[in-house]
């Protein structure tokens, strides 16, 4: 967990200072043309409320009709870590109000999304915070390479479909990734400890 804090520590001032190395990368990615690709990169962005929504709300209703208090635990340790990630990074976005790639460079990036995200701010991203939150703690609770494998490239693929479609810069993405994956380790953790304590008395 220390590891993880100081790396969040050293990765925030490295992504606000990196705007150059930033815009090469996303240049490098991102085509503001249309492209085949778009469909698809803009159909994983716009599942991701529904899956970080519906992925504890599955395993409740499972553990409910299965009688599992573990899988309900499981759930309820889940939807907190997400939603503390994603309090974090919106308190982020309002504090560093680091503009859009496509409204910093409307010559070079072009929003693909779908969505008007012109008043919004962009460090760090917020889907990339709940796709991973969720994707981690499925793999912490879960870890079967059949739950790993789809969890990471699901995470993997959002966080890349946020560059693809010209919303988000690289350093936006990684945060969020840290921030949901943090959490998600600090959830699971404290899950863990709940559970061995009451399973002692």
């Amino acid at each position: 967990m220390r590891k993880l804090v100081a790396l969040f520590l050293v990765v925030i001032p490295l992504s606000l200072s990196s705007q150059g190395l930033d815009y090469d990368i996303l240049k490098a990615i991102h085509d503001p043309d249309p492209l085949p690709s778009d469909d698809f990169f803009r159909f994983v962005s716009n599942a991701n409320f529904y899956v970080y929504c519906g992925t504890p709300v599955t395993l409740a209703i499972v553990g409910l009709a299965t009688d599992n208090d573990d899988m309900l635990m499981d759930a309820a340790f889940m939807a907190a870590g997400t939603a503390v990630s994603y309090g974090i990074t919106l308190g982020l976005k309002y504090t560093v109000k680091r503009e859009r790639p496509f409204v910093a460079y409307p010559d070079d990036f072009a929003d693909k999304s779908g969505h008007d995200y012109s008043d919004s701010w962009s460090f760090p991203s917020g889907h990339s915070t709940t796709g991973f939150a969720t994707a981690t703690s499925l793999c912490l609770e879960y870890p079967r390479w059949y739950v790993i494998a789809p969890s990471c490239l699901y995470a993997g693929t959002l966080a890349y479909s946020r560059m693809h479609l010209g919303v988000h810069y690289p350093s936006d993405v990684l945060t969020g990734a840290l921030i949901g994956s943090g959490c998600a380790v600090l959830s699971h953790y404290v899950n863990k400890k709940l559970t061995s304590n009451a399973k002692r008395r």
